[in-house]
């Protein structure tokens, strides 16, 4: 027994409707199994064809009309006989795993560069962290050349680098 199941809405795409009727299809046992997205003028639509049993069907079409995508917003499923060829269903869920992992390459690259890029970043930040001492022992140089009536002025600048410091968190 072959069957085509319209589901219409104003939101069937991109909410997992399509891998949904995957798994009911799987999980009720039937033989073959397709779906595909769709437009019917401004609504969207997925278009299954199923293939298996008269009981694996009847299960499948009330589990299609009593459950759905959470994101889904349907306003009808329309089951209708047909005789068009219908791919075996392990089939169909190797085509969805394929184009899954597709869309998955990358998003995956993308975080490649990103993490590369922020490696380099880190790079720059302990380079500089790692001048701080330098420059601090530079200060301590400087403040004994310096005269006495400066000593004042230089507690200031000392707790202006306390200050620096915390905030790089390094007190």
């Amino acid at each position: 027994m072959k069957l085509k199941v319209t589901i219409t809405g104003e939101n069937v795409h991109k909410v997992g409707y399509r891998y949904f009727l995957m798994t009911s299809a799987i999980d009720q046992g039937l033989d073959g199994f397709t779906a595909r997205n769709t437009m019917k003028g401004n609504e969207q639509q997925v278009v299954a064809l199923i293939e298996g049993n008269e009981e694996a069907i009847a299960a499948f079409k009330k589990l299609a009309e009593s459950q759905r995508p959470e994101h889904s917003l349907v306003s009808s499923i329309v089951f209708e006989d047909t005789n068009s060829n219908v791919m075996k269903t392990g089939e169909y869920a190797q085509v969805c795993t394929a184009v899954q992992l597709n869309k998955a390459i990358s998003l995956l690259l993308d975080m490649r560069n990103d993490l590369k890029e922020m490696k380099g970043d880190m790079k720059v930040v302990r380079k500089n962290t790692d001048i701080i001492p330098q420059i601090h022992e530079e200060i301590k140089g400087m403040r004994e050349d310096i005269q006495p009536g400066y000593a004042a002025q230089f507690r200031l600048v000392q707790a202006d680098i306390r200050a620096i410091k915390e905030r790089l968190g390094m007190s």
